[in-house]
This record gives structure tokens, C-alpha cells and sequence, in this order.
């Protein structure tokens, strides 16, 4: 795949709240527009809105941004596996035209309606719509358990004895 020409890219603005005690976008900001972004490209790909990050590779931020810059990132895919694809990100500052970070690898796994990976039967990219998935129920999770002791009818026991 050229990365000279980003197929998919999206733009960040940089906002106040996004930015660290020395002015300038805060590094988890970022690592968390990559994750979000990342997952979206590959729900697409693997026809799953199930995905989760298994592995990101080394970080290495080389230049930063500024409240009012905007951030663009390219993904692109390096290798579908069995249950994953794994995908490399290169975030830019459109601003000043520096390179702020390079992912090298980022592995995203799919999985099935009780969280285990499932295999998803794509071995190349699509640049159409025909793998967007149709809404899954939620994955089930176990009820919270809450002490009968403890209802919205009953005063609190007090705790200093």
C-alpha cells in the first residue's frame, strides 16, 4: 500500500482540553483518537463491530501539535490474519507538515458474541460498503451483583459502629 497517499485518513483538531501542562496536545489524547480510529477502519474491514486492540508497537513521538492545529492520521493495513489485522498508523501535523508519531504495528483482533476471537474469512482490503456489519446484540455480561441489604428503601447501616 503507497503511504505517500493515505486511503484512510482522518482529521483532529486540536482543542484546549486536549492539551498537557506544557501547551501542547497530551500524548494519551492522541494514543486514544489512534485506538478510536483504528477500530473504526478495522470494524469496516473485518465486518465485525466487535474488535478489540490486542497489541500496539513501540511509540515514539518526534514533534508535537497546538491548541488550533490539525492533526490528520493515515492507516494502513499490513497483514490480515486468521482472527486479526494487523495495521500501521502515521500521524501528521497539517499545520507544520511534521510527522508527530509512526505505529508501526497494531494488531486488532475480532471476536465472536461471548468475546473469543473469530476468525473473519478476509484476507484483503475493501474500499466498498459490503462489509459494514448489521447491528449485534450486546455482549453479554453478568448482573451486577448488589447486597440485598442495600435498597433505595432502607437506610444505610451506620458505618462507625
Amino acid at each position: 500500500m503507497d503511504e505517500q497517499g493515505m486511503r484512510y485518513h482522518s482529521r483532529m483538531w486540536v482543542r484546549p482540553e486536549n492539551l498537557n501542562a506544557n501547551g501542547t496536545l497530551f500524548g494519551g489524547h492522541l494514543l486514544s483518537w489512534i485506538d478510536e480510529q483504528v477500530a473504526l477502519y478495522s470494524i469496516v474491514q473485518l465486518g465485525n463491530e466487535r474488535v478489540v486492540t490486542k497489541y500496539m508497537s513501540e511509540i515514539n513521538f518526534v514533534s508535537s501539535a497546538w491548541q488550533g492545529d490539525i492533526i490528520e492520521l493515515g492507516i494502513f493495513p499490513v497483514k490480515f490474519g486468521r482472527t486479526s489485522l494487523t495495521l500501521r498508523c502515521n500521524v501528521r501535523n497539517m499545520v507544520t507538515r511534521e510527522s508527530i508519531i509512526t505505529v508501526d504495528k497494531i494488531v486488532m483482533v475480532s471476536l465472536d458474541d461471548q468475546g473469543r476471537p473469530l476468525e473473519h474469512g478476509y484476507s484483503e482490503i475493501t474500499y466498498a460498503r459490503d462489509r459494514i456489519p448489521h447491528r449485534m446484540k450486546p455482549i453479554p455480561r453478568p448482573e451486577p451483583h448488589i447486597p440485598e441489604a442495600v435498597s433505595s428503601h432502607e437506610p444505610l447501616a451506620d458505618l462507625d459502629g
